[in-house]
């Protein structure tokens, strides 16, 4: 199962919200060869870490592709891209964010001591401490296992840091 996390908290000119933003970006994918199989419910999120910018809207989807990992992200930079993506400090606020959350069963770049340095790092290495990615996740794949940690969304959800504000906005696509 390859999943990917979506998520905008800016607006743009051509898409408008961070929703229509995320609604685009499926499409997108859709037309690059990345077929949608599930879609979760859109969530509002607020910023992690706790910032001033606005709330995020955030969907996981569970897509097909004969891509590989490294082929599938840079498809997906070109989307962030076409929305005017501007990678900057961390966190920062943006107009799209297009993340592979896990691809199948494979882990790379979880060697002990690694950072991230623009090497794919699968599964995402924050996604287990991020409610906006699992909330989202359970909704579409209760069964599926986090392959370094083995343990479910929902048992991840549980051990969530506090203060993650995340809340259904709309229903799925």
């Amino acid at each position: 199962m390859i999943l990917l996390g979506i998520g905008a908290n800016l607006p743009t000119e051509k898409y408008g919200d961070a929703l229509s933003g995320c609604m685009a970006a499926l499409r997108m994918l859709e037309a690059s060869g990345v077929q949608v199989l599930a879609s979760s419910r859109w969530y509002r999120s607020a910023p992690v870490p706790v910032s001033d910018q606005p709330w995020f809207v955030n969907g996981v989807v569970s897509v097909r592709t004969d891509f590989l990992p490294e082929t599938l992200l840079t498809i997906l930079h070109s989307v962030e891209n076409n929305f005017g993506r501007m990678r900057g400090a961390p966190n920062a606020a943006r107009v799209m964010d297009i993340d592979i959350l896990a691809y199948g069963d494979m882990v790379a770049g979880w060697e002990a001591g690694s950072t991230w340095a623009g090497d794919i790092i699968i599964p995402h290495p924050r996604m287990h401490e991020r409610g906006f990615v699992l909330y989202p996740l359970a909704e579409i794949a209760p069964d599926w296992r986090h392959p370094v940690l083995d343990r479910t969304a929902e048992e991840l959800i549980r051990d969530l840091p506090g203060g993650q504000m995340v809340e259904i906005i709309v229903s799925a696509p």
